[in-house]
């Protein structure tokens, strides 16, 4: 199944590295978050991967055009470096599509620019670039599968945030407070799953999650799965420090590849 990774944004409350690199290029331990993501998906299959490029798309080229093995790959040296047997490998067996969607195009515009990659496709598989989860992938599949009348789904997740929601009444009395996770609210968390029939709920220059979500929603085809295991996003620079403490600590949740990776308990739930 193809998987489309939206890779164009400027990725502006992360200035401190996007001034230099994208964000999808922001590392995460040895390798940039894209890259985990992609071992994701590639670790249940899905190795076709398209890049919807923007903002410094060619460092993103670069990348795999430079794209060194050895990094996150056990080898041997021989012959003070004259040669290198690679005990594993990455990439591979990788397909990847190379896409300029535009530097200022939204995620809208970037998915119907690549529409002709998926064409006769039964079902393909999207996201942004800068979130990482321990999702199980197929069971995601198969609930959109199961529901043939639906066009379109997405990982509900639990807020991040550490806000409290406020019920203001009449003359500015608070009714109520609560905390945002404890609302029941479920948020965009990404990990699209989509019928080729998304693009003709699409009108030119929309935003994805906006008009075209909207009008899914309207018509009953459009799903959420909701999720309560690991999720997260590097949107902000306390974020990316959060993997990296992670990373750090060997507590790898994203890392499914891995038979020993430190995994949170899911407590997932299904909608």
């Amino acid at each position: 199944m193809k998987v489309v990774i939206f890779c164009g944004g400027l990725g502006m409350r992360l200035r401190e590295y996007s001034e230099a690199i994208p964000k999808p290029m922001v590392p995460v331990g040895y390798r940039p978050i894209l890259w985990h993501l992609m071992r994701y998906y590639a670790h249940f299959g899905h190795k076709d991967f398209i890049l919807c490029l923007g903002y410094k798309g060619d460092s993103i080229k670069r990348y795999f055009l430079e794209y060194e093995e050895t990094v996150t790959n056990d080898f041997v040296l021989r012959e003070g470096g004259k040669k290198i047997e690679l005990l594993g490998s990455d990439i591979q067996d990788w397909n990847i599509t190379f896409v300029d969607t535009g530097m200022n195009a939204n995620i809208g515009m970037r998915l119907k620019a690549v529409q002709r990659y998926v064409e006769g496709e039964e079902m393909f598989l999207a996201n942004y670039s800068d979130g990482l989860s321990d999702l199980p992938l197929p069971e995601v599949v198969q609930f959109l599968r199961a529901r043939p009348e639906a066009v379109a789904c997405f990982t509900g997740v639990a807020p991040t945030s550490s806000f409290h929601l406020v019920n203001v009444g009449d003359g500015g009395l608070v009714q109520s407070i609560q905390h945002v996770k404890e609302t029941g609210m479920r948020v965009n968390g990404g990990f699209f799953v989509f019928r080729p029939e998304v693009f003709q709920w699409m009108n030119e220059g929309e935003e994805l999650v906006q008009e075209p979500f909207q009008r899914l929603a309207r018509a009953g085809k459009l799903l959420s799965y909701n999720y309560d295991g690991f999720w997260a996003c590097m949107d902000t620079f306390k974020e990316k420090q959060l993997l990296e403490d992670l990373y750090a600590r060997g507590q790898v949740p994203w890392e499914v590849w891995k038979a020993n990776a430190a995994r949170t308990a899911p407590g997932r739930k299904s909608a």
